[in-house]
């Protein structure tokens, strides 16, 4: 038995006993036969011996088993949730043949229709898009801007954007009820309404602002290094303004078609999972590339980690484009029962309940999850179970939750938006009035996806920052901002208002 041992895991066995453990590396000399230590006996790699000289008390030798490689590895080389991949491939094969056959439907009216539908599209051509091309336009050009500005001046920009999308709201809403027909003034009100909720949000997340901008700055940092880093934003904007514009045709032929409010609304849901998933994938590619400087010190390639995003992790941007939307509109509705819960029983068991679906959402599905998804390719589900628990191991639960970086890249969305309502609602309003409710909101929507695609790279990389100090607080790459916040948060000396993971009732 001895003979038949691998001789690359060479034993020391003890006489006398039954128990077996590793002998030293093999550069090591080893004992003659002539050594009185009855108590080792060398591999018969070494050095024979005979069977008899093993006491019976010794059992069968065993070889020691080889160490697993580990699980998580930066090299990973599969593919990720691949359900969900699947689906997104085929709405997007079901989405170009729709587009394709509602804007040959829109060319056949215009070539064989009554001269009614021939006029009626020619009408919608004439005033609805130019309007529609000039907002992607201007959507596209505010979104850089607000992305160079964010990055060139953090420190302005995070009280710059969470009012500015207070007073942009409400003056978008204000002209439009100006027009005074019903349907500008339904989404007038909206508008204002929504603006009198932002308000009352800066106000209430005011004392956060000090740490949200200096974990800003230190996560925009590692950026001017990688000069190419932008270059996906590029594509993705590219591409977004290619499809938007094939989307608009397709929309004007909808007219042209069978029930067609529930086509226009089958378009507005695949552009609205089409422009996550280009947002997602840019977060995707930024994250790998942050991350690989933060935990290897190396600056990689843009490109193949762009390449990665649109394979490997595509899956995982395409589900976690579904649910983390979702996920972010029931924190804003969370922390509002919360503010809102007193003693009416009714309210507290609402947000009692929401809390508690908060938290186990936040267990299983969570923004956080795209950085591990970009490091190690795991997927959505699994990377967000893994990041909590780095958040929770190290104590940073109320940190990421009192976390506002999301809300400002959603608020420089909604400031583009607004934007792009004020400058389409005016012109449209001066050649054909009509049009102008149904110009606002789509204005709107393309200025909100297309930012929301800009403001990704800051997204990302502060995102980094959390994710990859809750792995490695040792990182020279870090400083004490972190630490020193959670110890101000421990000793209740400081401002900030996290969001609570139990009602205030039970927080004592």
């Amino acid at each position: 038995m001895m003979q038949r041992l691998n001789p690359t895991n060479p034993l020391r066995i003890v006489a006398g006993r039954s128990s077996r453990m590793p002998t030293p590396s093999p550069s090591q000399t080893p004992l003659p036969r002539s050594t009185p230590t009855p108590h080792l006996i060398t591999p018969p790699s070494q050095t024979p011996m005979p069977r008899a000289t093993l006491t019976p008390q010794t059992s069968p030798p065993r070889s020691t088993p080889t160490p697993q490689p580990s699980v998580t590895t930066l090299s990973s080389r599969r593919y990720t949730n691949k359900i969900s991949l699947f689906l997104f491939v085929f709405h997007m094969v079901a989405a170009v043949g729709l587009v394709s056959f509602l804007i040959f439907k829109g060319i056949q009216g215009l070539i064989e229709a009554s001269e009614s539908v021939k006029r009626k599209e020619k009408n919608i051509l004439k005033f609805y898009l130019p309007q529609v091309e000039t907002a992607s336009l201007l959507s596209i050009t505010l979104a850089f801007a607000w992305q160079k500005a964010v990055r060139q001046w953090p420190r302005i920009m995070v009280h710059f954007i969470l009012w500015s999308s207070f007073f942009l709201s409400l003056s978008a809403g204000i002209l439009l009820i100006c027009f005074q027909r019903a349907t500008t003034d339904a989404v007038g009100v909206c508008l204002i309404a929504f603006a009198i909720g932002n308000g009352l949000y800066a106000c209430w997340v005011t004392p956060r602002i000090g740490f949200c901008t200096e974990i800003l700055i230190k996560s925009l940092e590692p950026v001017p290094k990688l000069g190419d880093l932008n270059r996906p934003t590029y594509c993705m904007l590219g591409v977004g303004f290619l499809w938007m514009s094939l989307w608009i045709l397709a929309v004007i032929g909808a007219m042209n078609f069978y029930l067609t409010p529930v086509v226009i609304i089958a378009l507005v849901l695949s552009l609205t999972w089409t422009a996550e998933v280009m947002r997602n994938i840019v977060n995707l590619t930024v994250s790998r590339v942050i991350v690989l400087y933060y935990l290897r010190g190396m600056q990689s390639s843009t490109l193949s980690c762009f390449q990665r995003a649109l394979t490997l992790n595509l899956g995982s941007a395409c589900l976690g484009s579904l649910f983390v939307p979702t996920i972010e509109a029931l924190r804003i509705v969370v922390r509002g029962l919360n503010l809102l819960e007193g003693e009416d029983e009714f309210m507290f068991s609402c947000a009692h309940c929401c809390l508690d679906v908060m938290q186990c959402i936040f267990r299983y599905g969570n923004g956080w999850a795209f950085v591990q998804i970009a490091a190690y390719g795991k997927g959505f589900v699994q990377a967000s179970q893994d990041t909590w628990h780095l958040f929770q191991r190290q104590g940073m639960e109320p940190i990421v939750d009192s976390d506002i970086t999301s809300s400002v890249c959603f608020l420089a969305g909604v400031c583009s938006g607004s934007i792009c309502v004020i400058a389409v609602a005016a012109w449209t309003a001066k050649v054909h009035q009509t049009f102008t409710a149904t110009l606002s909101l789509l204005s709107f929507f393309i200025g909100y996806l297309m930012t929301r695609i800009a403001m990704a790279l800051p997204h990302a990389c502060v995102s980094c920052y959390y994710v990859c100090y809750a792995e490695n607080p040792s990182n020279i790459l870090f400083d004490k901002t972190i630490q020193d916040h959670q110890t101000m948060m421990a000793a209740n000396r400081d401002d900030v208002v996290p969001t609570p993971r139990l009602p205030h009732r039970f927080s004592a």
